[in-house]
């Protein structure tokens, strides 16, 4: 097995929920590159970064392909945003 590597890019924000939405704007660009996985985006405290708090749903769809919603989302699975 091919050992991989993970980047931690710091970004902050004020509070949780504003750290979790940025995060989903950034994750969501991010797909343009094929190495990122934006569905394991995770945001945590600055001084607590080993309480994570999951970003995306990132529940496995049919085809393969993964829910891009927020984590603990009402409704169904879906690969877009709901208007």
């Amino acid at each position: 097995m091919t050992q991989r590597y993970v980047i931690h890019v710091p970004i902050l924000a004020a509070d949780l929920p504003a750290a979790q939405r940025l995060a989903r704007v950034v994750g969501r660009w991010m797909r343009v590159l094929p190495q990122t996985d934006p569905g394991e985006t995770t945001v945590s405290a600055e001084d607590d970064q080993n309480l994570r708090h999951r970003v995306f749903c990132d529940l496995l769809m049919p085809g393969g392909r993964r829910c891009l919603l927020c984590a603990d989302h009402d409704g169904p699975c879906a690969r877009r945003l709901h208007r």
